[in-house]
């Protein structure tokens, strides 16, 4: 398994390490005492959610504030999508910048991202089933969003506008500067990428 740090430090990529042979494939998808040593503190996942799109679904950008807030390990079990988080941190120095990492089935990638970020992702192909945990439960509450189309966040979402499918709510969801955000503080802790 091999931790790879973002040009935002503390969104990583984890990209497990493949068994393959004539009968298929044995792949470990997660290790707690890896992800925690690497990133710093305690991370303790509650919940798994599991979604299935078609291509060009948006489903984004969401997160959830105060008490609520949450990390994400986010993977793609079949198909393909291109996967987005936002810094959402006021005084953080990569406010407002994004990092976008392709995951699929086929190369198994998956990304932490942590608390004070938007995530959302697009769907490239079809069938394609999206699988994220998180470290608190869902509270309708405190559920939060920004425009996927934001110009502020120049996000290239790789399909044009006029192919995207949203949802109703996130058609409606407010700028990045009309919107509650995180105060900064950086949960990041090791310096360079790691592998098991």
């Amino acid at each position: 398994m091999q931790i790879i740090k973002t040009h935002i430090a503390d969104v990583i990529i984890i990209e497990p390490k493949v068994h393959g042979d004539d009968r298929g494939y044995f792949v470990e998808t997660y290790r707690q005492d890896i992800l925690e040593r690497f990133v710093g503190h305690s991370v303790d996942f509650v919940q798994d959610n599991e979604s299935k799109s078609e291509r060009g679904v948006l489903r984004g950008l969401h997160y959830q504030t105060g008490d609520s807030a949450q990390s994400k390990l986010v993977r793609v079990i079949s198909g393909r999508i291109l996967d987005v988080a936002v810094d959402i941190r006021k005084g953080s120095p990569t406010f407002a910048q994004h990092v976008a990492i392709e995951l699929s089935a086929e190369n198994k990638r998956q990304v932490f991202v942590p608390k004070g970020f938007a995530h959302g992702f697009v769907v490239l192909e079809d069938n394609t089933i999206f699988s994220y945990k998180v470290d608190n439960y869902y509270s309708p509450a405190e559920d939060r969003g920004i425009a996927f189309d934001d110009p502020s966040l120049a996000i290239n979402w790789q399909l044009p506008t006029s192919q995207l499918l949203l949802s109703a709510k996130d058609q409606q969801q407010p700028l990045l500067a009309d919107a509650e955000l995180f105060s900064y503080q950086s949960n990041y802790y090791q310096t360079s990428d790691y592998e098991y």
